[in-house]
């Protein structure tokens, strides 16, 4: 019989909350195997949900909500296992209350499973278990992050990109004399700037705030790149400088080229522009991007185990 360690046990009870006496008892049952223990407290009826906690889930849908005042806007992921849980009624429904709940938060890192689901008096983590019984998936509110102007000038843009594959957050400021929220040009470049994020990837908005440790570390890549291709060392410094040069207009969105109007220039450049013609300085201040499943590992399944196992080989 297989060894039935505590961090066995542990795991299961994380799956399926089952006490921890059941979760040994259905482990020795099932000879160690964890996702056999899972069905025989199932099949028990000991637990109802969390069946599937398991299971990886990368599907579902990235949502945002900004205030009607522009000041204050959210982000939240939820995911599921499959693109068609994904697509239903009830799924969509239960992210929209959570984007709902998360708005109310004022700030960032709160457990939100722990708040009140809309319309009940249950958390939403004891909503999202009794779907997960429902529905048979895995169902993960993974993350929520809050962008709020930090000026009585400043606006949050959001942009949702595929039918909530990916979503945007901008915090932008505009010149003081500048009406934020109604200017038609303020507001398109703000909206533009949150499509290139959503489309460009950048780290962060400007050089000064790529860490020094992050700088560090990509000098000693092109200095690796340097000494691999041959180069003298005693290049290596003025090479490098003309890399991390090119390397900043990847990584920030300032040093980007548009990509709305081929040929203009960086969006740095273009907020210059605008700056002059409406009197003043355009900030973006920060961004939020979520790409939906980003950073999950999803398992790759080797084709001739699994057909081993169909057939019991």
């Amino acid at each position: 019989m297989a060894s039935i360690t505590p961090a066995l046990i542990k795991e299961l009870r994380e799956r399926t909350s089952a006490g921890m006496s059941d979760c040994k008892n259905a482990l020795v049952e099932a000879d160690g195997d964890l996702d056999k223990a899972v069905d025989v407290i199932l099949k028990k009826g000991l637990v109802k949900a969390a069946s599937r906690a398991g299971k990886i889930a990368t599907e579902g849908e990235v949502a945002t909500w900004v205030s009607p005042d522009g000041k204050t806007g959210v982000i939240v992921e939820v995911n599921c296992q499959t693109d068609f849980v994904a697509r239903g009624a009830d799924f969509k429904g239960f992210v929209q209350n959570v984007v709902q709940v998360a708005a109310t938060l004022g700030v960032a890192g709160k457990d939100i499973g722990a708040e009140t689901y809309p319309g009940s008096g249950k958390s939403i983590d004891l909503t999202r278990q009794e779907m997960v019984g429902r529905i048979g998936e895995n169902i993960v509110v993974r993350r929520y992050d809050l962008v709020a102007a930090k000026s009585a000038n400043g606006v949050v843009t959001s942009y949702v990109h595929m039918g909530g594959k990916l979503a945007v957050l901008v915090e932008a400021e505009a010149p003081a004399d500048v009406d934020a929220k109604s200017n038609a040009d303020f507001r398109a470049f703000v909206e533009n700037c949150a499509m290139q994020v959503a489309a460009m990837s950048p780290l962060v908005v400007s050089k000064t705030e790529v860490p020094e440790s992050d700088l560090a570390k990509q000098k000693e890549i092109f200095h690796a790149q340097l000494k691999e291709e041959g180069k003298p060392e005693a290049a290596w410094a003025k090479i490098t400088e003309g890399k991390v040069a090119k390397w900043f207009t990847e990584v920030t969105l300032l040093g980007q080229d548009n990509v709305w109007e081929q040929g203009a220039g960086t969006i740095d450049k273009l907020r210059g522009e605008l700056g002059k013609k409406l009197g003043g300085d355009v900030t973006i201040k920060s961004f939020v991007r979520f790409g939906l499943g980003e950073g999950i590992e999803k398992k790759v399944e080797n084709l001739a185990e699994e057909v081993a196992k169909t057939i019991g080989a």
